[in-house]
């Protein structure tokens, strides 16, 4: 394909128009529009761009980089193919629009050099000359990535399994902290119904929402950040909300819908001061309101609380007419949550079992007496029969 036409095919681009407001393509047309004006002045600046922005986003490679916006890329058409409701014209645009794309991946950079070379003033060709190239590569077919759509999905989803929502931002977390069930201690009745509750929503059945509430260091957290290591749950995503972002969850939960993924909203440590009013955001969410949560939505909380609204005594002297209705309304907002689940404190005997089963995971060699009796003793001084209270009192006999 000639520049010129491959210019004008990649300004025309329907189906992956937000390619163009990609850096490397904001460099590349700059490169083409020089190399065809009457100024050449742009093109070692262009040139110096189209480098520079690959390799911000860790690429040396031109076409690879496409490659893998094209297999990530968040457009329409792409979301559509994965939801299975593309259509014929909208197809065509595609196809069009991947010949294109093909193209510019096989554009062959040293070629291309020597045209700049040729289209420079003579005392700026030996710095053109020095110009690094990337490496052409073939493009993977229109009917292989339309396959990777409806296998994998599109967008952010198909390729990261946990997020952070910010300030009405989704932001990807390549290596989120997925503890193993090996690392899972205890609570096993308590993790079974967070699991089963999990499967049913990967199922596509219509699930509770959950609130792991309870005693610090039990592992309520953990529970739920393990969900994306069982077997079975590719198709889960985890989304961590931000408390400051709770006001802009119905946002979320509405773009998540037509989603092909199932998605567990996840609000840790979760407790409302009594004059914070995103509360009620969330009261209605749960609810449900006018507009209903969608069937691959879930919301997953963790608390230290069993009632989420912090209360104090004036707030219960107050001179309020209706003030034991406000105070069954803030207190009722854990109720909302379908299935509560309770973390408390292990009794003795399960405490001095975990004990038991960590110092010998640690290679410790103490007489069951002698261990049990000094657990006991750390208990005493570090209130709370929890696996977080075990893991300290075995590192703090670690040599």
């Amino acid at each position: 394909m000639e520049l010129s036409e491959l210019k004008g095919r990649l300004s025309s681009l329907s189906a992956y128009r937000g390619l163009l407001a990609e850096p490397p393509i904001t460099a590349v047309t700059a490169l083409f529009s020089a190399l065809s004006g009457p100024d050449a002045h742009p093109l070692l600046p262009a040139w110096a761009d189209l480098l520079y922005s690959l390799g911000e986003k860790g690429y040396d490679s031109l076409a690879l980089w496409l490659e893998h916006w094209l297999l990530h890329c968040d457009e329409p058409w792409p979301n559509a193919v994965a939801r299975g409701n593309s259509t014929p014209l909208w197809d065509a645009q595609a196809r069009r629009d991947v010949e294109t794309v093909a193209a510019l991946a096989a554009l062959d950079a040293e070629g291309l050099r020597g045209q700049l070379i040729q289209a420079l003033p003579p005392d700026e060709r030996a710095a053109a000359a020095s110009l690094p190239l990337w490496s052409p590569h073939t493009l993977m077919s229109f009917e292989a990535l339309t396959e990777w759509y409806r296998s994998h999905g599109s967008g952010p989803f198909a390729h990261f399994r946990a997020f952070l929502w910010d300030r009405g931002e989704l932001l990807p977390v390549e290596r989120p902290d997925v503890p193993t069930q090996s690392d899972l201690l205890g609570y096993r009745l308590q993790r079974a119904q967070v699991e089963e509750n999990t499967r049913a929503l990967l199922a596509g059945r219509r699930v509770n929402n959950v609130l792991l509430f309870g005693d610090s260091g039990t592992g309520k957290s953990a529970t739920v950040k393990s969900l994306l290591g069982l077997p079975g749950t590719e198709e889960l995503r985890l989304i961590e909300i931000e408390k400051n972002s709770v006001c802009r969850l119905p946002e979320l939960i509405r773009s998540l819908g037509s989603r092909r993924q199932k998605f567990i909203l996840f609000l840790d440590d979760l407790a409302f001061d009594e004059d914070d009013m995103t509360y009620s955001v969330l009261k209605t969410i749960l609810e449900g309101g006018l507009e209903p949560r969608p069937a691959n939505v879930a919301i997953y909380a963790t608390s230290n609380r069993r009632n989420l609204v912090r209360q104090t005594f004036s707030s219960r002297a107050g001179d309020e007419v209706d003030r034991e209705e406000t105070i069954q309304e803030k207190t009722a907002l854990a109720d909302r949550f379908g299935l509560r689940i309770p973390y408390l404190s292990l009794p003795k005997n399960e405490y001095l079992e975990l004990v038991e089963h960590l110092a010998g995971r640690a290679g410790l060699d103490i007489p069951p007496e002698s261990l049990h009796a000094q657990a006991l003793r750390w208990d005493a001084r570090h209130p709370g029969r929890s696996p977080r209270t075990a893991r300290q009192f075995i590192d703090s006999l670690t040599p």
